[in-house]
């Protein structure tokens, strides 16, 4: 499995290069960090990811509604993804992680899923070739409402972060039905797990998800697929996943 360690664990990066894995620039899910605090943050990220050979970065998420009813919340939106394109560019990065901004006391599925498509019809023009965007699911309780922004966009630079920690929190169905139906969509996943009442981002063995199954079925339907650990501390699920087969021994 390519394994990624979020750096919402602030040790990821020494975990990283200890196990020889990839990371997960969390940082900018803050936007201030891309603005006021840019000076700062940039050397950190700098420093975290020198020496680590794959990257992918997480885009910001705050206030972020694609599908928004004024279209100046779209604009900020637009502006927030193009800074986190330009910053891909620089560090490297050719996988951007954004979420698809669902929020169910604010919009109605129909909604959400109509104008997210036509926001992202004409977003993905702006995404070099060589870049993918993978949508994360959150608050979306059904999969199709997920699902069909996808379809409808049909962009192969437009695919799915299916996060299963999210699915078990808030949809109706389970993370196996979200990785069984989306499995096409899917190039990358948050792995985490939680006992279903709140996203709480536990171990990958603490928790209802049944974690070894889902992997090794995602490993089969989702071959070419990435996982990040979005955990406040990897190392024991790097552990569990060594421990499991998932990941080899370094060395």
């Amino acid at each position: 499995m390519n394994i990624y360690l979020s750096t919402i664990d602030p040790n990821a990066h020494l975990t990283a290069k200890k196990y020889g894995l990839g990371l997960e620039i969390a940082e900018y899910c803050t936007a201030w960090n891309m603005d006021e605090k840019f000076d700062e943050t940039d050397p950190s990220v700098r420093e975290k990811i020198d020496g680590v050979g794959q990257k992918v970065l997480h885009g910001p998420f705050n206030e972020l509604f694609p599908c928004a009813i004024d279209p100046m919340v779209r604009d900020i939106a637009r502006y927030r993804y193009r800074q986190t394109i330009a910053l891909a560019k620089s560090y490297g990065v050719s996988k951007i992680i954004i979420h698809g901004g669902y929020n169910p006391r604010l919009y109605y599925p129909i909604w959400y899923t109509e104008q997210s498509a036509v926001f992202w019809k004409e977003f993905i023009a702006e995404v070099p070739e060589d870049m993918t965007i993978v949508l994360e699911n959150v608050m979306e309780e059904e999969i199709p409402m997920f699902l069909t922004i996808l379809q409808q966009v049909e962009d192969k630079r437009l695919r799915m972060c299916l996060d299963v920690g999210h699915a078990n929190a808030y949809s109706v169905s389970t993370p196996m039905e979200w990785l069984e139906t989306c499995a096409p969509y899917i190039e990358h996943f948050h792995i985490h797990n939680n006992d279903g009442s709140w996203d709480t981002h536990n171990e990958l063995w603490d928790g209802t998800i049944p974690m070894e199954a889902l992997l090794e079925k995602a490993a089969r339907l989702c071959p070419e697929a990435t996982f990040t650990l979005e955990l406040m501390d990897s190392e024991p699920s790097v552990k569990w996943l060594q421990e499991k087969g998932f990941l080899r021994k370094k060395g």
